[in-house]
């Protein structure tokens, strides 16, 4: 197993060009992924500070960077159309040269859902429709002319154990949750089992894991929990002081 590290830059309480300004550094110092997320309105913080659209900060970031896999950690699948939502990542995969992952979960946010006027519903409604797009997008993958460049994995963030696991056994190529690394591991056990479930092989889900700026000491003890790919999570003013600690890590690691 070769370790992987990432960052999530918060779009929050900041510029579009201190973003920028933050993942081309990233991509500089040798992050292997960049990720940001896909809300409308702050999730800390001053409710109302400054937020911007992730997608659409994701395309700039394609053509921005050059070396490291970007993705939305995680795309919320209430907000756009299954079918549209895999053009949006099929296109980004060739304007990134094939390092798209196509990120999405049920979502959460009530805030985006009423300001934007999406339906809120209960979680298992949202879960149920995640349940139906998965299929879709995949087979929109499949018609796409020109499909992918690269393999862009379908990521599935969340660590329900009665429907959000098993979708990821049915459907995806890498998965995401949270630390601390005894989190990370029960919930991982359990994605191992609905892989024996349903004949999957669980090596060939990739594990990631976000985790705060306080907690990337020691990376051995999320390696040793099964992941495979640590993100760490962050904020304006985007101090990359914990990336650096990850990549250093991340090269001890890996020889």
């Amino acid at each position: 197993m070769t370790l992987r590290v990432g960052v999530q830059l918060h779009p929050q309480a900041t510029t579009v060009d201190d973003m920028r300004r933050a993942w081309r550094a990233a991509d500089d110092l040798g992050a292997d992924s960049i990720w940001t997320w896909d809300h409308f309105y702050p999730l800390y913080g001053d409710p109302d500070a400054a937020h911007f659209e992730g997608w659409t900060l994701l395309s700039v970031m394609a053509a921005d960077t050059s070396r490291a896999r970007l993705g939305m950690l995680v795309t919320c699948n209430s907000y756009r159309n299954p079918e549209l939502l895999a053009d949006m990542a099929r296109t980004l995969d060739h304007v990134s040269g094939g390092r798209m992952y196509l990120g999405v979960g049920a979502g959460w946010f009530e805030r985006d859902y009423e300001e934007y006027g999406y339906e809120f519903g209960t979680a298992p409604d949202r879960l149920r429709q995640l349940r139906k797009d998965l299929p879709r997008m995949r087979a929109r993958l499949e018609k796409l002319t020109p499909g992918p460049v690269g393999d862009l994995p379908i990521l599935i963030g969340g660590s329900g154990e009665k429907v959000t696991l098993r979708l990821v056994a049915e459907h995806a190529q890498a998965w995401n949750t949270f630390g601390p690394p005894e989190h990370f591991a029960q919930k991982s056990a359990v994605l191992d089992e609905w892989c024996a479930k349903l004949d999957r092989d669980p090596s060939t889900i990739e594990r990631t894991v976000g985790v705060g700026a306080d907690d990337v000491h020691d990376i051995e003890r999320y390696v040793d929990a099964g992941a495979d790919h640590v993100i760490v999570m962050t904020g304006a003013p985007f101090d990359l002081a914990p990336l650096e600690s990850l990549i250093e890590q991340r090269d001890r690691i890996n020889g």
